[in-house]
């Protein structure tokens, strides 16, 4: 199995590709509504945030205000650092969880799309790592279209995460999505073609066929030595 893991910044176009992912029929897993999935009202999510950042986090109908607690957090770096802490077990387990059962459906290439790749390790577990790169000032640009924020407000959100040209460095595949959607897509083109060369024989092995075959060969040798003793 193939684990390709896809990050990129606020406002990159990280979604854009992961989308193209979806369109070439390549399952994606999306931490983002894992994250949404495990601060549900009544979840082990839900009980730590309200805990620890009240009941007027809440709006009238139970749920999280996810607009207010965005604003807490990203406005307060140890805050920030405290939700990752408490939720990161929980995206972790329900991301494992969902690759799991795209696992034993045997699919052989799955895009894992974690914005936290790198600060989360979870690029330890994934090969390729892709990266969505924009030129700064395309970034801003667009996160201010997109959120109707001042480029005051944009830049700070843009620094509360970690460094895109650092992310960048750390890639073993770039998209540079500061042009046109069709600059875009003529890359992922390429990108396609790489993520779907045959699996090596470690890939292989870590697939559902490639284990199953491991425990039917394990069987046979193993009926085979009890009846040579026999």
């Amino acid at each position: 199995m193939r684990l390709i893991g896809l990050t990129g910044g606020i406002a990159s176009g990280k979604s854009t590709v992961s989308a193209l992912f979806k369109s070439a029929g390549v399952p994606v897993v999306d931490a983002d509504i894992v994250a949404r999935n495990v601060v549900q009202k009544g979840t082990g999510g839900w009980k730590k945030i309200v805990k620890t950042f009240g009941n007027n986090i809440l709006l009238e109908n139970g749920e999280i205000d996810r607009a207010l607690l965005g604003q807490i957090v990203f406005s307060d770096p140890a805050k920030r650092k405290l939700l990752t802490r408490l939720l990161s077990p929980h995206i972790s387990c329900g991301i494992f969880w969902e690759i799991l059962k795209l696992w034993v459906k045997g699919c052989s290439v799955i895009t894992v799309d974690i914005p936290l790749l790198f600060e989360t390790k979870m690029d330890q577990w994934t090969d390729p790592v892709i990266v969505v790169w924009v030129e700064p000032e395309t970034q801003i640009e667009r996160l201010m279209l997109r959120d109707g924020r001042s480029e005051e407000q944009a830049q700070n959100r843009i620094n509360a995460q970690l460094a895109l040209d650092w992310k960048k460095s750390e890639a073993d595949i770039v998209i540079n999505n500061s042009g046109s959607l069709e600059d875009t897509k003529e890359q992922f083109r390429e990108v396609l073609k790489q993520v779907s060369a045959p699996l090596t024989w470690k890939e292989r092995m870590r697939s559902r066929d490639g284990f199953l075959s491991i425990v039917m060969c394990t069987a046979a040798g193993v009926l085979l030595a009890q009846k040579n003793l026999l």
